[in-house]
């Protein structure tokens, strides 16, 4: 169990003890009393995830000098738990979980007396969002508008805590500037593990998706996507493993559709799981799962699947099916680990929510486009066509085509098969959609949505911001075969123009 008083007395964080007296200084139990039991029962609950707390080792001492003799109860899945036959007096009560450890806090202890009556009842519960923040990243004045984002940094193999591990958090920032252009500026923050792998990432927005990896040497997670709730903190339990970067051809592409081979990262763990419908736990089959950039496979008749071969670590997995939104989760690829559930949103409870009809100018946009594709030189994709392609995400449209490839915007080598160096958490999200220039380099294409520029989208920004089922049509041009209306002076390169249904 890692000591919480010293993770906060290191990091200059307040201990978060509830309003409980030490052991050693409360007060003696009358031995009168003690003529029968009592009992006591309570609920401890995820103050954080607003709801119970399930695995907590609830601990009763009794408030005498000297007491040593302690009871313990295990909460269930609901949070609760139990103590019978309890001798009539004071006792001091509290609880250890993962949890807390991961937060960087202590246990907080509750002074509780059982007498002569009916059971006594007890809530427990880890300190508030706000208490935690404030006592990690300091108090600020007026109204609160950043978050915190804090957890434990493991060994995916032996699970031992590591210390010296980078942790790089990165977030999308977006400004709409004059003439209708949209900016996006990438905000970065970086700390290092203590002693006991423990991270805290300040001043990150206090709602929304970041992106989160952390590196020890060779060893890595992916960077995955981490939900900032309302109040502010999350917690996120981080595995690094090692993996190997391989690369694979696709012979169902048509071989001049092919620019390069894709990386496929690898290694000697297995993940286990079953896809279900969210909220009713019905078995969803022949879902498509993917893990980190490798190749789909497909679940079996009762949802489940077994990845081998998988990149020990926190990984991202997504998961497609039809009729279903697509799902992106962060698992842990870990030796010993569990089997997960994947449970996906039906598309009726999303889109039945909300109907937005834009003809005019949606007839207007295709009518265009046909014409361009009748007239003008370049590369073109229908929404049938996207389809066909069976893709997880945007960018994955990019991989295979001639002339297009993902990468850096620095890069100049001809595979992009190790798109993070190894120890390199600078280019979190550095990745960008690249072509091909006229003198033979490879270049950043500006992009467009529905006639909109949009500056500085890397591709964790264009996988959010579009999804392939959205996506009505792409128009790919090279710097001499933009349209007019379309050019930029002195890009060097050429625009991909994707309109949206």
């Amino acid at each position: 169990m890692i000591d919480g008083r010293t993770i906060a007395r290191r990091f200059g964080v307040l201990v978060l003890c509830g309003a409980a007296t030490a052991v050693a200084q409360a007060p003696p139990a009358d031995p009168a009393a003690r003529t029968g039991g009592g009992s006591i029962v309570g609920v401890v609950r995820d103050s954080i995830a607003r709801g119970p707390l399930g695995g907590a080792w609830v601990q009763l001492v009794e408030s005498s000098p000297g007491a040593t003799r302690a009871r313990t109860a295990v909460s269930d899945s609901l949070g609760r738990f139990q103590f019978s036959d309890v001798p009539f007096g004071r006792y001091t009560i509290g609880f250890f979980h993962p949890l807390l450890d991961s937060l960087g806090v202590e246990p907080p202890l509750r002074q509780v007396s059982v007498g002569r009556r009916r059971a006594t009842r007890v809530e427990l519960a880890t300190p508030s969002a706000a208490r935690i923040r404030s006592a990690i990243c300091g108090r600020v004045r007026g109204p609160v508008t950043g978050g915190a984002v804090l957890g434990v940094v493991r060994d995916a193999r032996t699970h031992v805590t590591i210390a010296g591990a980078t942790v790089t958090g990165e977030w999308l920032e977006v400004s709409f500037q004059q003439g209708g252009n949209i900016q996006y500026r990438r905000s970065r923050v970086a700390v290092t593990t203590a002693d006991h792998g423990w991270f805290a990432l300040c001043n990150v927005p206090a709602r929304g998706v970041m992106y989160l990896r952390a590196v020890r040497g060779a060893d890595s997670t992916d960077a995955i996507d981490v939900q900032v709730p309302g109040g502010g903190v999350a917690r996120q339990e981080l595995y690094v493993g090692p993996s190997r970067l391989i690369t694979t051809s696709d012979s169902t592409l048509a071989a001049d559709s092919l620019l390069a081979a894709p990386a496929v990262r690898v290694g000697d763990g297995t993940l286990r799981g079953t896809v279900v419908v969210a909220g009713g736990g019905r078995l969803i089959a022949d879902a498509l799962v993917r893990l980190s950039d490798n190749p789909p496979i497909r679940a079996d008749a009762r949802g489940g699947f077994t990845l081998t071969g998988a990149p020990f670590g926190t990984r991202m997995l997504a998961v497609r099916a039809v009729g279903y939104a697509q799902a992106r989760l962060a698992v842990n690829v870990v030796d010993g680990g569990p089997p997960v559930t994947l449970p996906l949103v039906s598309t009726r409870a999303v889109l039945d929510t909300v109907k937005v009809v834009v003809a005019r100018v949606a007839d207007r946009h295709q009518s265009d486009f046909e014409y361009r594709r009748r007239s003008l030189a370049g590369m073109f994709l229908t929404a049938d066509q996207i389809a066909r392609r069976g893709v997880f995400v945007t960018s994955d449209l990019f991989r295979r085509l001639r002339g297009m490839k993902i990468g850096f915007d620095y890069d100049t080598l001809e595979t992009d098969a190790a798109p993070f160096a190894a120890g390199d958490v600078a280019g979190l999200s550095d990745r960008r959609v690249l072509m091909r220039g006229i003198s033979g380099n490879w270049c950043e294409p500006a992009l467009w949505f529905d006639g909109t520029q949009m500056s500085e989208l890397s591709v964790d920004a264009l996988d959010s911001f579009v999804t392939p089922e959205r996506i009505a049509a792409i128009e790919i041009y090279t710097e001499a075969t933009v349209p007019a209306q379309f050019q930029r002076l002195r890009s060097g390169c050429g625009a991909v123009l994707f309109w949206t249904k």
